[in-house]
């Protein structure tokens, strides 16, 4: 069993030190095989194990069903895993579909952020659908989440050395064998793309910029959540102004884009403009739309409680005697009116 391996020497421009940054973090055999497990995996585990913290912390307070919560987490991880995967391979199928056995082998990397989004909110919808759970309240509670797990695991990338930027002069820049090995590796794809880039200078630490601008958009929704929660589904449509808003601009640096096709255009640009626009018109639409006919809202779910229901049922029960009580009353009075009325005659 071998610890910290697959080290480079990694160094940012205005930072007078130079870091070790190993992308293994233990490599061990089992019979003839080797295992290795790597920091990418664990850095995004660790981002995963804090966003479903904090998203169980919020699915108590509003008094949400905890076990179909953990419906929701099983599948839609399963669904987010899946559609990251697909998404990252579709746009690099040339590759892939020379290569098919690494199509599955995705501690290597290639899982696209988006294609997580897609495949996990399809399988929470589905999910939600069949456990009658309120989906867009779901939705705010898990853009509150996505921003945490984002802003962690984006420091997997950095472990990788990969997903940075092109190259800057900035002190932040940054600079390691590895990102000289891929800028000389892909010159070729960088001239059809239209991008320069020289192996002699730092680049833009991407990652990084993501990475800052999720944490600080958890705090600005979390305080939303907090101060200025008005309607369901508004938390999760602030997540798409936030963060497409900050891929757009991120995405424009990369120089590992998923592109359509033989075009410019790059696929997470494009669809995190058109995310960011179409939440924003939305948000601004139901405003001004509660600003006209304004409406009392609290995600705390008001559910039956089993002492709540007992009592219900024992009043329907008194309420049913009662009913037959008042019932047999009126029957012996109108026997007695009979018996009368045949003394008479």
């Amino acid at each position: 069993m071998t610890f910290l391996t697959d080290g480079t020497a990694v160094k940012f421009t205005g930072i007078d030190h130079v870091f070790t940054v190993y992308s293994t973090f233990v490599e061990f055999n089992i019979g003839s095989s080797t295992f290795s497990i790597k920091f990418y995996g664990l850095i995004i585990a660790f981002g995963f194990l804090l966003a479903v913290l904090f998203g169980g912390r919020m699915a108590y307070k509003w008094k949400m069903d905890l076990n179909k919560m953990l419906d929701v987490l099983l599948y839609g991880t399963i669904g987010g895993i899946i559609g990251a995967r697909l998404y990252y391979v579709a746009f690099e199928w040339d590759y892939y579909s020379q290569h098919l056995s690494e199509i599955p082998k995705i501690w290597n990397g290639g899982l696209a952020i988006y294609g997580g989004l897609i495949g996990g909110i399809l399988a929470a919808a589905i999910t939600c659908k069949v456990d009658k759970m309120d989906f867009l309240k779901l939705l705010d509670l898990a853009g509150m989440s996505f921003l945490i797990g984002q802003g962690i695991g984006r420091w997997g990338n950095y472990a990788n050395q990969e997903a940075f930027g092109t190259n800057t002069t900035m002190p932040w820049g940054m600079s390691s064998a590895k990102v000289t090995d891929y800028i000389l590796s892909n010159q070729a794809l960088f001239a059809e793309k239209g991008i320069s880039m020289s192996p002699n200078i730092p680049v833009h630490p991407t990652f990084l910029y993501e990475s800052v601008w999720c944490l600080l958009g958890f705090l600005v929704i979390y305080i939303i959540c907090r101060k200025c929660y008005k309607f369901s589904g508004q938390l999760i449509l602030c997540y798409g102004v936030i963060y497409g808003a900050e891929r757009a601009v991120v995405e424009g640096l990369r120089t590992d884009s998923l592109y359509i096709g033989s075009s410019n255009l790059r696929v997470s640009q494009l669809l995190s403009m058109i995310i960011a626009v179409v939440c924003l018109t939305i948000l601004i639409v139901k405003f001004v739309s509660l600003k006209k006919h304004p409406k009392p809202f609290s995600p705390v779910e008001v559910r039956e409680t089993a002492e709540n229901s007992d009592e219900l049922k024992d009043g329907k029960k008194d309420k049913k005697k009662n009913k037959i009580s008042a019932e047999k009353r009126r029957e012996i009075m109108r026997q007695k009116e009979r018996k009368n009325d045949g003394d008479d005659n």
